[in-house]
């Protein structure tokens, strides 16, 4: 049975519905990005392996702090399946650019609930979810890197050994 405080919410329907969707995308990129860092440590990439392993916890940070809005707000999170994740990758190369991919997608999702938000006229949701953006901006530029560095260093040489350390040093940043 639901108390009255539980029945009076300001989130709007069509405003937790794409929020849950969102906490999805959110669960489907860590599991993603393990899957990435699961590849990276058979290669022997320690560094590539624990970025990616960064980014997989910051992730699921994400949507744990989505989750939360939705739960403060008087809405129903919803706890995500997460299906079809990739795995069996072909090149160092391929996963920094589905990184890259993810991240613009996330970004693409954010800029929708914005949209939303604005024609629904929900600016507590608007500007809880302006953190988002900014931080997809840091995300974005940091993949974004990732596969800058990959490009620059090369493979003659030693290029992957400095190619793994270069990306290594990208979770201090």
């Amino acid at each position: 049975m639901k108390s009255l405080i539980r029945l009076k919410t300001s989130l709007q329907e069509n405003i937790q519905e794409i929020l849950n969707q969102q906490i999805e995308m959110e669960a489907h990129s860590s599991a993603t990005y393990l899957s990435l860092s699961a590849w990276a440590s058979q290669q022997g990439l320690v560094g590539v392996a624990t970025y990616f392993k960064k980014q997989a916890a910051e992730e699921t940070m994400h949507m744990m702090k989505i989750f939360d809005y939705i739960c403060e707000m008087g809405g129903i999170a919803i706890s995500p399946e997460v299906k079809n994740v990739p795995s069996g990758f072909d090149s160092l190369k391929t996963i920094l650019e589905l990184a890259l991919e993810s991240e613009i997608k996330i970004t693409e999702s954010f800029n929708k609930i914005m949209d939303a938000c604005y024609k629904s006229k929900d600016f507590q949701t608007a500007t809880f979810c302006t953190w988002f953006l900014t931080e997809q901006m840091e995300e974005e530029q940091q993949a974004r890197r990732a596969l800058e560095i990959h490009d620059l260093i090369g493979f003659e040489f030693d290029g992957l050994f400095k190619i793994d350390h270069q990306i290594g040093k990208l979770i201090a940043e």
